[in-house]
């Protein structure tokens, strides 16, 4: 993992407000293969903890759960296109983004659940899952005419989890 820097204000500007020690930018790349799915997650998971990043464990396991969809729809649908993908995370002082990057320039939306299919709704658990901490995710298009695909969440869940 390489660690992306920031650029200094504009002279005239307000310095910037001193950044915690967590927070910051890693970006990583894997084959767009199986194998990917869980070192993506792992990495993640590595990431959060050695930066100490006082995140929830309820927002920790949400998180997981959705890198490991973002990477697991990427390995099922680009690898033609794109032979490697990029994941980055991006940690604030309240929220922490994951965004996975890949070729395919094909925009996926978040399908309605069908009891009669076996797949097909990654997207969909994405967004609720950002959606029960108060977060949100989106698919935007890359300037290379791929796409990427991210997720941000609070660090702590804006409302109660819900319990069964």
């Amino acid at each position: 993992m390489e660690i992306l820097g920031s650029v200094p204000p504009d002279p005239g500007q307000a310095p910037p407000r001193r950044a915690v020690a967590y927070e910051g930018v890693w970006r990583f790349t894997a084959k767009t293969e199986e194998a990917a799915v869980p070192q993506a997650r792992h990495a993640v998971r590595d990431l959060l903890r050695n930066q100490r990043v006082p995140v929830d464990d309820d927002v920790r396991q949400s998180l997981l759960l959705i890198v490991s969809e973002l990477v697991t729809n990427a390995v099922k649908h680009a690898a033609l296109l794109s032979p490697e993908i990029a994941v980055e995370v991006s940690i604030g002082r309240a929220w922490v983004r994951v965004a996975v990057e890949d070729n395919h320039p094909y925009r996926p939306k978040a399908l309605v659940a069908d009891q009669g299919q076996t797949g097909g709704r990654g997207l969909l658990l994405v967004k609720a899952v950002a959606d029960e901490v108060g977060g949100s995710y989106d698919v935007e298009h890359t300037a290379s005419g791929g796409k990427v695909v991210w997720a941000a969440l609070p660090l702590a869940p804006t409302s109660p989890p819900r319990r069964p």
